[in-house]
C-alpha cells in the first residue's frame, strides 16, 4: 500500500510539473491554442503530439505483462460503447475547457500559482460530480 501511495505522489508530481512546464496551467495559453480563427498559438501541439506518440507506442505494449507492477490486476473501462452520456460528457468537458481554459488536471496543478480561479473551477467540478451522482442515482428507498 505504501508503494502505491508513493508511486501516486511521484506520478502526480511529475504530471503537475509537466503541465506547468508546458504551460497547460496557463488558461490564456490554452484559450489561444483553442482559438484557431483568432490569436492561435500552435505551441501546445507539441504537448498533444507527445501524448499521442507516447500512447501509440506504449498503450498496447503495457498489456503484454501479466499484471501491473503495483496492482493485482488492470482496471479497464467496463464498456466500450459510445453512448449519449459519453458524448454529452465530452461536449460539456470541451465547452467548459474552451470557455475558461482549465480542465481538472491543470486546475489542480494551478492551485499553487494562481489560487482563486482554479479553486472556483475545482469547486464547480465537484458540484457537477455531486449533481451527476444525485441525478443518476437509481437506488430505491424502502
Amino acid at each position: 500500500m505504501m508503494k502505491q501511495i508513493l508511486a501516486a505522489l511521484v506520478s502526480g508530481f511529475i504530471l503537475g510539473l509537466g503541465l506547468m512546464v508546458s504551460q497547460m496551467t496557463n488558461p490564456n495559453k490554452v484559450l489561444n491554442f483553442l482559438d484557431v480563427t483568432g490569436q492561435w498559438d500552435p505551441s501546445l501541439l507539441l504537448v498533444l503530439g507527445g501524448a499521442v506518440v507516447t500512447t501509440t507506442l506504449l498503450y498496447r505494449k503495457i498489456f503484454t505483462i501479466a499484471t501491473p507492477v503495483l496492482e493485482s490486476q488492470f482496471y479497464l473501462p467496463e464498456t466500450t460503447v459510445i453512448d449519449r452520456a459519453l458524448i454529452l460528457g465530452a461536449l460539456l468537458f470541451g465547452i467548459g475547457w474552451g470557455l475558461i481554459g482549465y480542465c481538472p488536471g491543470p486546475a489542480l496543478a494551478s492551485l499553487g500559482v494562481r489560487f482563486y480561479d482554479p479553486l472556483i473551477v475545482i469547486v464547480a467540478i465537484l458540484f457537477g460530480m455531486m449533481g451527476y451522482r444525485l441525478l443518476s442515482c437509481k437506488t430505491i428507498v424502502k
